[in-house]
């Protein structure tokens, strides 16, 4: 299988991570099948970012399910564009809300779900879910 050449990071030893989610790049390649509905699940188990009033580290399991159309994501950039997160102050549902919005305007897949279950602060748990399109009805998630 050759690669893109539009693919920076895939097979290359880069390890500079991008200082902010502003910065990073999803990166894409053809869906080699488009004619086809299957699902995508990505899995980030080690998820984290910075909650913006107290400045201490947020952590989460975030997922991505998506069906791809024309393009699917490629997991390297992805891995740099999680990262990113890493020192980047936001809300939890603001950083679901974002990535969800990243991923469409990258490869513009038929559906897409983020979930993000982050760590329990002040003993409540939160898990935020964002979808695409915007109705209940679609992908449906395993529990």
């Amino acid at each position: 299988m050759s690669s893109s050449p539009d693919l920076t990071l895939l097979g290359r030893s880069e390890n500079r991570l991008p200082a902010s989610p502003d910065v990073a790049v999803l990166e894409t390649f053809p869906n080699r099948t488009p004619g086809r509905n299957y699902r995508i699940h990505l899995s980030a188990p080690e998820f984290s970012s910075i909650c913006p009033v107290t400045g201490q580290p947020d952590s989460a399991h975030l997922e991505i399910y998506y069906i791809p159309d024309e393009k699917c994501v490629e997991t390297k950039s992805l891995k740099f564009y999680l990262a990113s997160y890493r020192n980047h102050a936001s809300f939890n549902e603001a950083i679901v809300n974002r990535v969800l919005d990243d991923i469409v305007k990258a490869c513009a897949p038929k559906q897409v779900v983020v979930r993000g279950k982050f760590g329990a602060r002040g003993g409540i748990q939160l898990t935020c879910e964002a979808r695409f399109p915007d109705i209940e009805e679609t992908l449906r998630l395993p529990e």
